[in-house]
């Protein structure tokens, strides 16, 4: 699901910096405090922030962008610019 959300991303000339969790020391340690901060009990990666503020993973993205809200979220963070 990560490659799904990097290509929207990608798609739509967003730039977004990726962080691989499973080649840091200290992955598993973040991945189960972002599954915290989401209410998950599994992993929640990807886990998606925009502007510095973190908005889901995957499903809310895809929502978000099946809504159209996606692109004014990027565009107020300033990650997009049409």
């Amino acid at each position: 699901m990560c490659h799904a959300v990097t290509s929207l991303l990608s798609d739509m000339s967003v730039n977004a910096a990726v962080h691989e969790l499973d080649r840091d020391p200290r992955g598993r340690e973040m991945e189960r405090e972002l599954a915290r901060m989401l209410g998950c009990r599994v992993p929640a990666v990807p886990a998606v922030f925009i502007g510095g503020d973190l908005v889901g993973g995957t499903n809310r993205v895809m929502a978000l962008h099946l809504a159209g809200e996606l692109v004014p979220m990027l565009k107020s963070a300033g990650a997009l610019w049409l």
